[in-house]
């Protein structure tokens, strides 16, 4: 028996991604043909290490194709239907749920439909999103109130999808695991912030891997409200960071600005904003491998109606500037003279008389900040794009994903990854494995003769 190490299995895709030369590696097949020649080549992988990983960059290769409706069609054997992905037909499998939507409901036909909709433009087995009855959750436990919800953790009997069985024409399953309920009160008000917060989960958490894994929804009965079913993780990044203060590296703290920043981009590529980012809310599983981002209850369109403290609506306009810092002069600490020279000086304080005085300046220096006017041009214009420090000059190439700086053409690229951790590692060879039972095995055990 050969046993595979899902952290060194982690760190070698994450590796062959990281040595990509966007220069050479131009198109999405030539960079993925050659993360797969570098995990062959990688001498610290065993043979049956190297099939995990190599497996895993097949279906991220599927699962690019799919989600971004490119590359090679072919035509199933099954349903005799063009699809895009090889390890599976993404057309099977949204026939398969789409045949399957009259076996459940969640009693709310707004619902019903998010989740089918979701269903039906499924990318990958491992992204559905589906409608979890709650007698399928046992040893129910609260843990803890976050924001506006209550926070539990539950066992799912069925656990969520995670292959294509070609021959049998179906799902499959990974069995019993943990996850997270969080609560969402007022539906039955049909309360459209709620609404809003389930579709953001599901719509984009049932794309990209970058987002805290969203595996449907559920109801308790005891109250009747409805509760996202999301993927249990271990740790935030502030408490990631309290811990490991002293040990993380500069390369590390690069990886978790690019885990964050790349899953801010896709979610702006939903045109949505998260407006509620902080440490918090970024999460990760296991030893701080990949970050993901979480709590999109306040994610929302990128052009908003928003009342301010007058109860005056104003539009929140989306862009960003690049402010180029060059020709500073060098820091350097002042002189006993200048020193000297400032703490003698008198300085000028206006000191308000009245409290109204200092309310009224207050009030004046927020209406500045939130009252602007902008026509649809500068809508249509300068939303989700980056301009030049005047404002003028648009710096983004939506097509290509490129960056001009300083009219350089120096260029940032990159390819959406679908990130991996220990959990999709231990779901691989666990569904690979007809004889593996042990949920808490440390090692995990693989025929000899691979897949």
């Amino acid at each position: 028996m050969n046993y595979i190490r899902p952290d060194l299995v982690i760190v070698a895709y994450n590796r062959s991604f990281a040595l990509l030369d966007f220069n050479i590696q131009d198109t999405p097949e030539k960079k993925f043909e050659f993360m797969k020649q570098t995990i062959l080549a990688d001498k610290s992988l065993s043979s049956a290490e190297k099939l995990v990983a190599v497996r895993h960059i097949n279906l991220t290769s599927d699962w690019h194709n799919v989600i971004n409706n490119e590359g090679v069609k072919r035509i199933c054997e099954n349903c005799q239907e063009e699809c895009l992905a090889v390890s599976y037909c993404e057309n099977c499998i949204r026939n398969y749920l789409k045949q399957n939507f009259s076996n459940w409901t969640s009693e709310n036909d707004n619902i019903d439909n998010l989740i089918q909709e979701c269903q039906l433009e499924t990318s990958d087995p491992e992204k559905i999103v589906e409608w979890i009855p709650y007698n399928n959750l046992e040893n129910i436990k609260y843990l803890t109130k976050g924001g506006f919800s209550e926070i539990y953790i539950a066992d799912w009997i069925d656990g969520s999808y995670i292959k294509w069985d070609n021959q049998e024409q179906q799902l499959i399953r990974n069995g019993t695991k943990k996850v997270i309920l969080k609560k969402l009160e007022n539906v039955e008000n049909a309360n459209r912030s709620w609404f809003d917060e389930g579709m953001s989960h599901l719509t984009i958490s049932s794309k990209y891997n970058n987002i805290v894994k969203c595996h449907g929804l559920t109801r308790d009965p005891s109250d009747g409200n409805y509760m996202l079913v999301m993927k249990k993780m271990d740790i935030d990044l502030r408490k990631y960071l309290q811990q490991n203060y002293y040990e993380i590296t500069w390369k590390k703290r690069i990886d978790i600005v690019f885990n964050v920043t790349e899953a801010l981009s896709l979610i702006h590529d939903e045109n949505a904003i998260h407006r509620d980012l902080h440490s918090g809310n970024i999460l990760c599983y296991r030893h701080g491998q990949n970050f993901y981002i979480s709590d999109l209850g306040f994610c929302g369109p990128q052009m908003c109606i928003c009342t301010n403290f007058n109860s005056i609506n104003s539009l929140i306009r989306n862009f960003s500037k690049v402010h180029i810092f060059k020709d500073l002069p060098e820091p350097r600490n002042a002189t006993e003279e200048e020193q000297e020279a400032y703490h003698s000086s008198q300085l000028s304080l206006s000191i308000p008389n009245k409290i109204e005085d200092i309310v009224s300046e207050q009030s004046v220096n927020q209406s500045k900040q939130n009252y602007f006017t902008i026509t649809d041009d500068e809508i249509k214009g300068k939303s989700k794009r980056i301009y030049s420090e005047d404002g003028n000059e648009d710096l983004t190439d939506n097509k290509s994903k490129k960056i001009k700086f300083n009219n350089n053409n120096v260029e940032f690229q990159y390819i959406q990854r679908n990130y991996i951790d220990n959990d999709d590692i231990e779901e691989d060879v666990i569904s690979n494995n007809p004889n593996f039972h042990s949920e808490d095995q440390d090692e995990l055990e693989i025929p000899e003769d691979g897949f």
